[in-house]
């Protein structure tokens, strides 16, 4: 516990000056790390799960620490989130409402205009394909959207 909070401490310092540097980078991955051992029943393996299909579906992905013990995924932008619950595993996309779902993995915060979320209970599965299908078109939109800011006005 200790040196989860020693770990934060850094990560919260990185992050401040830079979250784009390596060593923030490392220190989220380790706290992500930790989180995930910490939780030794299946929301642990579930968290970690989604964790390598989000590294196998964008394999430059950031990990970041944020908002005091959140997993994010960012490329361009955020991704989503990995949050963890009594009996919930929570990925919430940052721009989700903009995705097409057409395997209808979307199950919560349907109601709003800007986010979507999976949750998932203990004994269910994931669709592992439409997920990493649906995390690379997250990374396309950041990326177009990225783009579009880039672009000059004419």
């Amino acid at each position: 516990m200790r040196r989860v909070k020693t770990l934060m401490k850094k990560v919260i310092t990185l992050m401040n000056k830079d979250t784009t540097s390596a060593e923030a980078q490392d220190a989220a991955s380790q706290l992500i790390d930790a989180r995930i051992k910490a939780l030794d029943d299946w929301r642990g393996e579930m968290l970690g799960h989604i964790r390598t299909l989000i590294h196998q579906a964008d394999p430059d992905v950031v990990e970041e620490w944020k908002w005091r013990g959140v997993p994010v995924w960012s490329h361009a932008g955020i991704l989503c989130t990995g949050e963890t619950y009594k009996s919930v595993v929570k990925m919430t996309f940052a721009q989700g409402a903009s995705l097409a779902d057409p395997s209808g993995l979307f199950n919560a915060s349907l109601e709003g205009n800007t986010r979507r979320a999976i949750d998932v209970h203990e004994g269910e599965t994931l669709d592992d394909k439409a997920l990493k299908a649906l995390i690379g078109a997250a990374v396309e939109l950041n990326l177009s959207r990225a783009a579009a800011r880039r672009k000059p006005a004419k």
